[in-house]
């Protein structure tokens, strides 16, 4: 298992640089809360809308209800083995 996380893209000189998370259908995305206060969301990715495994993806939440997200800061994705054939 192995984690993934989204990065603001920021360099110290001004330049952005670009970092893309990257997930599979299947793999789970949590979103760290960012004020006290609030829950974590913890969700399923059932589908993957951008090129090699980059967002956005079609996530359903614990909660039942889908979004599209897009990852920021705070969100991680837990990478899970691919199911074998056979």
């Amino acid at each position: 298992m192995a984690l993934a996380r989204a990065v603001a893209p920021y360099q110290a000189d001004g330049r952005e640089e670009d970092v893309t998370m990257r997930a599979r259908v299947g793999d789970e995305l949590a979103v760290r809360s960012l004020h006290q206060g609030d829950e974590d969301r913890h969700g399923e990715i059932v589908r993957v809308d951008g090129s090699d495994g980059a967002p956005p993806y079609l996530v359903r939440w614990r909660d039942g209800h889908e979004t599209v997200f897009f990852p920021a800061a705070g969100a991680e994705v837990t990478h899970h083995p691919a199911p074998r054939a056979g």
